[in-house]
């Protein structure tokens, strides 16, 4: 099957996970940054890879991790892709993040997503697994607030910032709360997102699986235009209320089939670039190999046999999680798999488990 005719000439958004450095700990981390070498490249490497990525003219990049703010020189690197026409969307857990910072990268970011998984600390530190995370995120939107606000007074365009919750079990019944309680607090916010948590990495343990794994209804009521509804009448006027099911990032094989084309790539931090979103397994590197040749090995990762066999198999979550094991087993290297043999258990439920709405 000609997949090129269904993706076009290559993808059209980047995911670049610039860091594996992370002061958190979170039970679901799909990178297990900060309990893995960070693979974080010197400031010229990074800009060789930046400038890669400029060469695909995506529209938007994400950059994500692990922690970006973490990266000394990430301004200079947002800078660059703005410069160039590519829309940056930087996603924080908000430990490390200060003023100074904000205003710094004010001018070069299109959006700043700040990860929130709890109305309140005890939901928010247990999933996070770092007391004191759910202030220093909350400090972060007081901080993008603060900016904002200051520079719709000076005529300047105002931060474009939200929260975006991964929904685990321990969660789903505080969605109410971010937008009653969560968002009214910080005036200039403007997204509240929702995301049902991908069984990969960490979150594809079978642990994780059988205490946090949302089941099967908690992830259609995420999808469904009736759940965004509800929770968009319950936040403040002006804030945009996005769910999602994820389920699209199975990229299984009837999924492909009917052409909704999955134009993204995923770049790891040292520029390695991921055969399909979610799944480990690289085609080659963005400063080795053009990106147009490392496009077209993902292509055919897809129709891959074991791929289609594995994906095909995919009925409910708990079956996505052992079919994301699979696959990561058999496209990891052998480090990644020494490293899937030294992850803990989840052994203990994240608090707050039992609130309610």
């Amino acid at each position: 099957m000609d997949r090129t005719a269904q993706t076009g000439d290559g993808p059209r958004d980047v995911i670049w996970d610039i860091t594996y450095a992370c002061p958190l700990r979170c039970t679901h981390c799909y990178s297990e940054s900060g309990r893995r070498p960070t693979r974080q490249a010197d400031r010229d490497r990074m800009l060789r890879i930046t400038d890669a990525i400029v060469a695909l003219r995506p529209g938007v990049v994400s950059l994500g991790g692990g922690e970006p703010l973490m990266v000394p020189w990430i301004d200079e690197v947002a800078r660059r892709f703005t410069d160039s026409g590519v829309k940056v969307l930087l996603y924080t857990g908000g430990w490390p993040v200060t003023r100074a910072m904000v205003e710094r990268l004010a001018d070069v970011c299109y959006r700043f997503v700040v990860s929130l998984d709890g109305p309140n600390a005890e939901v928010h530190d247990a999933i996070r697994g770092r007391a004191g995370s759910f202030d220093r995120a909350l400090r972060t939107l007081e901080l993008l607030d603060e900016v904002s606000r200051a520079r719709r007074g000076q005529g300047l365009k105002p931060l474009q910032f939200g929260t975006e919750c991964v929904v685990v079990r321990s969660n789903a019944d505080h969605l109410d709360a971010f937008c009653t309680r969560i968002a009214p607090r910080f005036p200039e916010m403007r997204i509240l997102s929702f995301q049902a948590v991908i069984p990969a990495g960490l979150a594809s343990r079978p642990g994780f699986v059988e205490r946090e794994l949302p089941d099967d209804e908690q992830v259609r009521r995420l999808g469904s235009e009736q759940e965004r509804t509800r929770l968009a009448a319950l936040a403040p006027p002006g804030v945009l209320v996005l769910t999602s099911d994820n389920l699209e990032l199975r990229m299984a094989p009837d999924q492909v089939a009917r052409g909704l084309g999955f134009q993204v790539i995923q770049v790891e931090p040292d520029g390695e670039v991921r055969a399909m979103p979610v799944y480990e397994g690289t085609v080659g590197n963005v400063l080795d190999e053009p990106v147009d040749v490392l496009w077209r090995r993902a292509l055919q990762r897809w129709d891959d046999p074991f791929v289609t066999r594995t994906l095909s198999a995919v009925r409910t979550m708990a079956d996505w999680a052992e079919a994301v094991r699979l696959m990561d087993h058999r496209f990891g290297t052998d480090a990644d798999r020494a490293r899937f043999t030294r992850r803990p258990d989840l052994t203990v439920r994240p608090a707050g488990s039992n609130g309610g709405r």
